[in-house]
């Protein structure tokens, strides 16, 4: 599994009382065209996705013959009849773990580390039995074996101080026979044992390090990592926290205020990210070289979503991103949720294909409708037409 994560580095509308709502008109000949069968792939799929009388909205973003195309369809806040836009800032979850694949590869392109150094090369408080075997690139990859209860229902009310935390990881022994790199197990503690890699090589916070390395270089000025204030709320400044939705949970239940933030780790980077679909279709356009970027952010970006391990003939795992090989497709995507959030973010990098979901609930799975539906459909379009049917600028 080592050699494999290192390899990767050497090559590098409808009727429903929502409506779809896009930030600029097509032009006559883009609405008759690929642009309109886009929209109307993309509405079909959202559709499902909400109920038909249910709060919330989502934000779609399709990066496609060089152009991206936004959607949007119900409310940011269904009370005050707010609606959903591209600018809509929302808690994108787990979609943040490819922002710190990202930075992990970028300071693996750059020797400033090495994804097979021990965790605790960097973590010196670490020195438990097995957590002491586990290297940066197991973690990256989630096939370091580690499951804390924070990981997997039934959801534990415990929450983690630091020192807690450190305590737990050195404690941690497996569970049914794991073994650093020999298996795939999806695991948040994971990813926050990595924030602490990644601070402590680089002595800055996490917020920081996302800011300086990946979204100031694209330009994505409403994407970050806000600390969690003591009601549980991001605390950002306020014309950003205007722009956040409303989260709504089962039963269109309202979960937290606009902002709200969830975690079970008390201590500074371990909210979560929030960021708009028209900041998310920015680095969609990069992972897919569409953008002009720093030639070194590109090779980490690339490196990133190489093939870390394997699953099985259809799954792959790479770092952060997960791959699914279906008969004439391949989907590099990050699916994230919360009870009252979801995201997604996917790429078909043979076709320059690419889509963004955020969602303001928590009980939809828009990585379903991305991966059977959405991106075939769109691949399939891309297919049908010639070269030279192409879109207007929608941007």
């Amino acid at each position: 599994m080592r050699k494999l994560i290192s390899a990767a580095f050497s090559g590098v509308l409808l009727a429903l009382p929502f409506v779809a709502m896009p930030i600029s008109p097509l032009g006559a000949n883009v609405r008759t065209d690929l642009g309109a069968d886009v929209e109307r792939i993309v509405t079909h799929a959202v559709s499902a996705m909400i109920p038909a009388k249910g709060a919330g909205g989502v934000a779609v973003a399709v990066h496609i013959a060089g152009r991206t195309l936004f959607f949007n369809y119900g409310f940011a806040d269904t009370g005050e009849k707010l609606p959903i836009t591209s600018d809509s800032l929302f808690n994108v979850a787990s979609v943040r773990k490819v922002f710190e694949a990202t930075l992990v590869a970028r300071a693996v392109e750059r020797g400033e580390l090495k994804l097979d150094d021990p965790v605790n090369k960097y973590v010196t408080e670490l020195n438990g039995a097995y957590i002491s075997k586990v290297t940066v690139g197991e973690l990256a990859a989630h096939t370091s074996g580690l499951l804390l209860p924070t990981d997997h229902p039934p959801w534990p009310k415990e929450h983690y101080s630091l020192q807690g935390f450190l305590d737990a990881l050195n404690a941690w022994t497996p569970q049914s026979g794991e073994v650093p790199g020999r298996q795939r197990i999806y695991t948040h503690a994971g990813y926050v044992l990595l924030q602490l890699v990644l601070e402590r090589r680089y002595g800055r916070p996490i917020g920081e390090l996302i800011e300086r390395g990946i979204t100031a270089p694209l330009g994505m000025p409403s994407t970050l990592v806000p600390e969690r204030g003591p009601d549980d709320q991001a605390m950002m400044a306020p014309e950003l926290l205007r722009r956040i939705v409303q989260g709504y949970g089962k039963d269109d239940a309202i979960i937290g205020l606009p902002g709200n933030q969830q975690g079970y780790f008390d201590f500074p980077g371990t909210g979560q990210m929030f960021s708009s679909a028209r900041d998310l279709a920015i680095m969609l356009a990069a992972c897919l070289g569409e953008r002009p970027i720093d030639p070194k952010l590109h090779v980490a970006l690339q490196a990133s979503q190489q093939e870390a391990y394997r699953i099985n003939a259809q799954h792959a795992q790479a770092l952060a991103w997960e791959i699914e090989n279906a008969p004439n497709l391949t989907i590099v995507d990050k699916p994230g949720g919360l009870n009252n959030a979801s995201a997604y973010i996917g790429l078909v990098l043979e076709r320059k294909l690419g889509i963004v979901i955020l969602i303001n609930r928590g009980d939809v799975f828009p990585f379903e409708a991305a991966r059977q539906v959405i991106l075939p459909q769109l691949a399939q379009l891309l297919r049908s037409r010639t070269p030279q049917a192409g879109l207007s600028a929608r941007q």
